[in-house]
């Protein structure tokens, strides 16, 4: 006789992992302003020591959708249970975007994306073209 709980879970189980595949990596954006630069230094500093990560430049001008100064760090899927649990912990108060790159940047930024801290609104018209 079949478990139908077994077989749910099984097709749960099976649909995630589809859906995950389709991730190649993640990036956390941390936002920070002059205020903020010293707390953000820090947090990269601690991210790039703990965690195998590529840190991007720090971007002090306005780049891409982002609507304030930050850098970028990007990481593998296998990565994302350690690094955003201790971004939850440790980000010092600063906003930071986390979003899967699935080959659709707009749908990345806009609909698969968390936030830690306060959601901050993007310039979504810049990633339309791409």
């Amino acid at each position: 006789m079949l478990d139908s709980d077994n077989i749910f879970d099984t097709l749960r189980y099976k649909q995630m992992t589809e859906d995950t595949i389709a991730i190649a990596s993640f990036h956390a954006h941390v936002y920070y302003d002059t205020e903020t630069r010293e707390a953000a230094a820090h947090v990269r500093e601690e991210l790039g020591t703990l965690f195998e990560v590529q840190l991007g430049r720090w971007r002090d001008e306005l780049v891409g959708p982002h609507p304030k100064s930050m850098y970028q760090v990007a990481f593998s899927p296998n990565q994302f249970a350690e690094v955003v649990p201790w971004l939850m912990l440790h980000r010092q108060g600063l906003d930071v975007l986390v979003h899967p790159n699935t080959g659709d940047a707009l749908a990345d930024h806009a609909v698969h994306s968390l936030w830690l801290g306060e959601k901050l609104e993007l310039n979504l018209e810049v990633l339309k073209t791409l």
